[in-house]
Formats: structure tokens, C-alpha cells, sequence
């Protein structure tokens, strides 16, 4: 049966771009829009589109969210909160949560103001790289508000409550050293590094079984929901599907006979 996709390449976007790259199955999404990478309200519903595209796109096996410039996004363009309908502010959350609803896995490298909506959006995605210069903040206190894209609950499961009000209640900046310090990124790098270590990184998940990574996340997702004994059993039941796998055939085979396994995602 033949794929369909879309192609999201050279099309324009409210302040951002789309690059798929076939030969090294990824697709980049590249925040553009001046100094800081203001998020705009028309924005936000066109990146979860852009994600969604990227997912379904079998050329692609990883997404990167990157930015152009100094830094990641100072945040939401704010004079848009009180010009959007409160049914377009009620599906905020739902459309930065797309990184965390993707199958597969999404890495965002952040450098530089990373504010609000730019922080939220990366919360959701599943691999965070930052480098010295990276700060944090969900700053929505000093407007009179509070977080409303998911921020301060993806926060909370991370870091708990006492470091989530700290950071929060106090409108509070945190280094990438302390983000990763504290477990809220997976890598720290020199910032003249960031993309290297990105492309590594993406280099490496490509290794790994499609299929295996696909339900690795969504078994890690579900997870972080449930109690410990409803995770447990999560767990095996997708133990158990991936045992009738070819791709798991194929791991156990290659380990054997000591060579790089070829897995097919089936």
C-alpha cells in the first residue's frame, strides 16, 4: 500500500520552518522570527500541524525543534492573549502538548531565552539539550496569570511541587546548568556545541528499533499517569507485543552472531 504524506518543505509558516531531511530521516522544525522567537497565537496552531505532518511522514524518523539566533523564544507575542477568544486560549495546552503526543521521539535544543510558551513547548518534547547560556522561566506571573499551555504541571512531574512553586509562584530564572542539574534536560553543551550535539543525538536514536522507540514512549507517557502497579503491567503488555516483533527477532539474532542489528520497524 503506497504512503501518503505531506510535504511541509519550502512552505511558509508563521514564524517558523520546516526542513525534512530524507537522507538522514529527520525533520527539523526552526523557530524564525527576529531576536527573541515570539510565538504568535496563529503560530501555535500551525506547529502542531507541522508536528503532526512530520509524524505521519514516513521519511521521517526524528523530529528536531530548533530556533534560529541568540535565543530559543522569549515566549508568546503577549498583546495576543487578550486579542484571542477564550475558545482559541482554551486549546492552548492542546496544541503544545504536540511534541508529547508525536509516536515519534522529538528533540529540542534550546540556547538562550527559553520563556513561557518556548519553555512549555519544550517540556513537551521528549529530549531537552541546553547549553550554559540557556535560561528558563515561565514568567506569566509578573502579567497577572499563571502557565496555560501545560508548563507548570509537565514541570511538577519533572521536578515535584516545592521546585515547580519556586519556580513558578516567583516568576524564577534557572540556567540550563540547574535545568540539568535538577533533571529538566537530558544534555548540557557549550553553546558553539548545541548542534552537533543535537545531530548526534538524532544520529543515534536512528540506531535503535522504530517500532521499539515508538512504544517506548508511549509506554513511558502512559506511565507517568498511572500508579506504580497499572505502570508494572503497562510495561508487560508491551513487553509481550514486541516479542512477537521481526525487529525483535532481528535484535536477538544480531546480538548473537556480534553484529549491528537491521531493524525494518516491523
Amino acid at each position: 500500500m503506497t504512503k501518503h504524506f505531506t510535504d511541509l518543505s519550502g512552505q511558509s509558516f508563521d514564524g517558523f520552518t520546516v526542513e525534512v531531511d530524507e537522507a538522514r530521516q529527520r525533520g527539523d522544525i526552526i523557530l524564525d522570527r527576529g531576536d527573541y522567537n515570539t510565538i504568535s497565537m496563529g503560530q501555535r496552531d500551525e506547529l502542531r500541524a507541522a508536528f503532526e505532518a512530520l509524524d505521519a511522514d514516513p521519511r521521517v524518523r526524528v523530529i528536531v525543534l530548533r530556533a534560529i539566533g541568540e535565543h530559543f523564544s522569549s515566549g508568546g507575542y503577549i498583546r495576543g492573549f487578550l486579542e484571542a477568544s477564550p475558545e482559541h486560549v482554551s486549546k492552548l495546552a492542546d496544541n503544545i502538548a504536540a511534541p508529547a503526543r508525536c509516536e515519534k521521539p522529538v528533540i529540542v535544543a534550546n540556547r538562550g531565552y527559553t520563556f513561557g510558551v518556548g519553555f512549555e513547548i519544550s517540556l513537551a518534547c521528549d529530549f531537552r539539550l541546553v547549553t550554559p547560556t540557556t535560561r528558563y522561566a515561565l514568567p506569566e506571573q509578573k502579567l497577572g496569570q499563571i502557565p496555560g499551555s501545560g508548563g507548570s504541571a509537565r514541570l511538577q512531574k519533572i521536578v515535584g511541587i516545592t521546585r515547580t512553586k519556586d519556580i513558578v509562584m516567583r516568576s524564577r530564572r534557572i540556567s540550563g546548568q540547574q535545568a540539568y542539574d535538577w533533571g529538566i534536560a537530558t544534555e548540557i553543551h557549550e553553546d558553539d556545541q548545541l548542534e552537533a550535539a543535537t545531530d548526534k543525538l538524532a544520529e543515534e536514536l536512528l540506531a535503535f528499533s522504530p517500532m521499539a522507540q515508538r512504544t517506548a514512549k508511549k509506554m513511558l507517557n502512559q506511565a507517568e499517569e498511572c500508579h506504580l502497579q497499572t505502570a508494572i503491567e503497562v510495561e508487560g503488555y508491551n513487553y509481550s507485543r514486541l516479542r512477537q516483533s521481526d525487529d525483535f527477532r532481528e535484535g536477538v539474532l544480531a546480538f548473537h552472531e556480534k553484529r549491528a542489528p537491521k531493524f525494518q520497524g516491523s
